[in-house]
């Protein structure tokens, strides 16, 4: 993960906080709950549902539970009335952190953010103190298959609107503007691209590189801000080795 793809810096183990399905099953259903209670529950014409609907199904997350999180977001089925936070905080050598949670309890959130960070040598900061140095990109993820050619792939999206397109031994990597997002999602579906994630992300400007004990204690950080029940998403300007973020 290190060096090439920006997706390694900005997302720690795409879906580690996720592997037990009960931690799956809860920020799923806000994600879902929250998305019906913004934009309706047609995915057609809410694309953050749509995109709910598609990891609540990669997930195996059961068809009841799925409604029963688009019902809450309607309104005819009681349940928490959830706030979208974002924390923001330094961890060793001064990685930029970004934390976004899903609360139903700001106070209790916020506390056990401050304690997630102080007890793993980080730094919870103001509100805009580390936000700065990311930028709010539409990113996608495509795996490489004997079909799908580069020059193809790189005609569809620059058409649809895509800033750039990267790749490493085993996907391809697409940005956009958030405003493109959708399009770009859509045109992918009609020319029957699948992708292997899907989402409006944090990407940062620049990169810290760790290694060795930094390194450690760095992931030690991030594992226990993405396996507390609010969080949705960490993102960081971090640079650690594969074997390091497997350890």
């Amino acid at each position: 993960m290190s060096g090439h793809s920006k997706w390694a810096n900005i997302k720690h183990k795409k879906g580690r906080a996720d592997a037990a399905r009960g931690a799956a099953t809860t920020k799923i259903g806000r994600e879902i709950t929250t998305a019906v209670r913004i934009a309706g529950a047609d995915p057609s014409g809410n694309m953050r549902l749509k995109l709910a609907l598609q990891k609540a199904r990669e997930n195996n997350i059961p068809k009841e539970n799925i409604q029963r999180a688009i019902q809450k977001g309607q309104g005819t089925l009681e349940g928490s009335s959830y706030e979208e936070i974002t924390y923001e905080g330094y961890g060793i050598g001064g990685v930029a952190l970004l934390v976004e949670t899903m609360t139903d309890n700001r106070n209790r959130t916020a506390a056990e953010m401050r304690h997630i960070f102080s007890k793993n040598g980080g730094n919870m900061g103001e509100s805009g103190c580390v936000s700065w140095m990311f930028h709010k990109k539409g990113l996608i993820l495509i795996d490489k298959t004997p079909e799908l050619q580069e020059e193809d792939l790189l005609a569809i999206v620059l058409d649809a609107g895509a800033e750039d397109m990267s790749s490493d031994e085993d996907q391809f990597e697409v940005t956009c503007a958030p405003e493109d997002f959708e399009g770009l999602v859509n045109t992918l579906e009609a020319a029957k691209v699948k992708w292997e994630s899907a989402e409006i992300s944090m990407i940062p400007e620049t990169s810290i590189a760790l290694s060795g004990d930094d390194a450690t204690r760095l992931m030690r950080l991030v594992d226990a801000l993405e396996e507390q029940d609010d969080v949705q998403n960490v993102y960081g300007n971090f640079d650690v080795p594969d074997e390091e973020e497997d350890d």
